[in-house]
């Protein structure tokens, strides 16, 4: 689904229009894409009541259209008109139904507007469409203040926004009527996906008013909202001959005394979300936690100054990358300088020397040294406290290797930006775009409706917003996640993409499980990813 500003939508249509899908066309096939989302989550229809609350703009005749349709399935359906419409070809059709339309100027005390929504199952919000500016016109503010302090029944059906919404920034009048579901057309506008917006926005459906595929000023647009459609396209393909080493190794390298669980976390999200091997690199003293709670795991077992990762672990890293195909660096590592040296090594090659002699099973700390080393690697992912060490190295965005993912929290951003964090906030599509840019590296902006972008300017909001996330553990878990995607020979932005939906719908999938967000732990998260790729098939 591409996400749009008001301008490129106009320019879509306008070009649209020029290659024989007009404007009426168009208009036709939404209303027909309402009444087929109304009849998708409300059938059976019969005998149900749906009042369309009708604005004199597009949005309006598209409420119309909508509710021609829906008389066919035995609806009673009824229109209310905020402003007089001309005597158009939709109000006639519509009349010759036998369909009651009321003018809201002929209803001055709103007791047939509130007789109608005291009766409705179904109000369609076709007032204000994309191109609303602040401030609301007194007779579109009256209204919208009564519907929205009226206790219904009814559920709100928003014609591509709710009406009220700057479909630009995000703003918010506060005569804004709150919809169940918002179905936009062709695309999604970018301020339905920003905050307050999204909080007033319901569930997102698209209708494909199947333009032309071949509309320039579509294909120019590199924005997209993440769905189960496109990221079930992205998952490998799990033949019935393949092996371990079809499906990868993802390389776990993590944790510390202080935090084992982060370790934990993330190999087993990088397992669970398919890869073939995961192989943890751990500092010594922390393997006995970890081992028997993770037997699918190999070890590696890195030298280590008072519990955290030693930097001269770099070059017994660099001599086992054999058949490691992806690399995650940073959760649980704490932020010592002795690990801040062993990173600046990893990503800058610089290995005095590699290891001679190994161990069973796992590479033990006090092996021989005898040869230098050069390697290059295989796709990384960094997170949590690796962020917080990279910015320490000198140069640190020139010394990484092509498409890193790094998946900072927007106190994380604040660190590798030196912005505020309400600035990044506000401004979070903006602010990853431009740094996914200059730093030439993939960025996974976390938080609610995560964002994900590439240096080459595509970028992918996640439209999600779950406060059962916001819990340690959590973020460790997406880490393992994107990195198991990586390691399967996933591209590394599609795997950040598919990576931060499946973690969102587990969130989701969590929260219902155990009962309440609050609730949810992130073991909760990690098991439930399995039931996100079950929907996927």
């Amino acid at each position: 689904m591409k996400l749009v500003t008001i301008d490129e939508m106009k320019m879509i249509e306008e070009e649209a229009n020029s290659k024989g899908v007009t404007y009426a066309m168009m208009m036709e096939r939404a209303g027909l894409g309402i009444s087929k989302v109304i009849f998708r989550y409300f059938e059976p229809l019969f005998g149900k009541c749906v009042t369309a609350i009708v604005g004199s703009g597009n949005n309006g005749s598209d409420a119309l259209i909508a509710l021609s349709d829906l008389i066919e399935s035995g609806c009673e359906v009824r229109a209310y008109l905020v402003q007089a419409r001309k005597k158009d070809e939709l109000l006639e059709n519509l009349l010759g139904k036998g369909v009651e339309i009321k003018l809201a100027s002929e209803d001055k005390e709103k007791t047939v507007l509130q007789e109608w929504l005291k009766t409705s199952d179904i109000l369609i919000d076709g007032m204000l469409g994309t191109g609303f500016k602040t401030p609301l016109r007194a007779e579109y503010s009256e209204i919208m203040n009564f519907i929205k302090n009226f206790a219904g029944n009814y559920k709100v059906i928003a014609v591509d926004c709710p009406s009220g919404i700057d479909c630009d920034n995000g703003e918010v009048s506060d005569e804004c009527v709150m919809a169940d579901i918002t179905v936009c057309l062709q695309a999604v506008k970018v301020g339905l996906l920003s905050f307050p917006a999204y909080q007033f926005v319901g569930i997102l459906e698209v209708v494909d008013l199947e333009l032309p595929i071949d509309l320039e000023s579509e294909k120019l647009i590199k924005r997209e909202v993440a769905s189960a459609e496109n990221v079930r396209k992205l998952l490998p393909k799990r033949p019935l001959q393949a092996h371990k080493g079809t499906f990868g190794t993802a390389l776990i390298i993590a944790g510390s005394i202080n935090y084992t669980g982060a370790a934990h976390l993330a190999g087993q999200a990088a397992y669970r979300v398919g890869t073939g091997l995961v192989k943890m690199a751990i500092p010594g003293p922390i393997y006995a936690a970890l081992a028997g709670q993770f037997p699918e795991a190999t070890w590696l077992l890195l030298p280590h100054e008072m519990g955290v990762i030693k930097s001269d672990s770099a070059k017994i890293v660099q001599q086992n990358l054999d058949h490691v195909t992806a690399i995650l660096m940073g959760p649980g590592w704490g932020i010592e300088d002795t690990t801040k040296e062993f990173l600046e090594k990893m990503i800058t090659g610089k290995m005095q020397s590699e290891r001679n002699k190994v161990g069973i099973g796992f590479v033990m700390m006090d092996a021989e040294e005898d040869q230098s080393v050069s390697s290059i690697l295989p796709p990384i992912v960094i997170d949590a406290d690796g962020l917080k060490l990279l910015v320490k190295i000198k140069n640190w965005e020139k010394c990484l290797p092509q498409n890193t993912v790094l998946t900072p929290h927007p106190g994380e951003m604040s660190i590798l930006t030196d912005l505020p964090i309400q600035e990044i906030q506000n401004k979070r599509l903006d602010t990853v775009q431009k740094y996914a840019k200059l730093w030439g590296q993939i960025v996974v902006l976390k938080g609610a409706l995560t964002v994900v972008a590439s240096p080459d300017g595509r970028l992918c909001v996640i439209p999600v917003a779950n406060p059962a996330l916001a819990r340690a553990g959590t973020g460790d878990v997406l880490a393992g996640i994107i990195t198991g995607m990586i390691a399967q020979g996933i591209e590394s932005y599609d795997a950040a993409v598919a990576g931060v939906w499946i973690h969102a719908q587990a969130g989701i999938d969590a929260s219902e499980k155990v009962g309440h967000p609050a609730a949810v732990m992130a073991t909760d998260v990690l098991n439930a990813i399995s039931h996100v790729l079950a929907r996927l098939g």
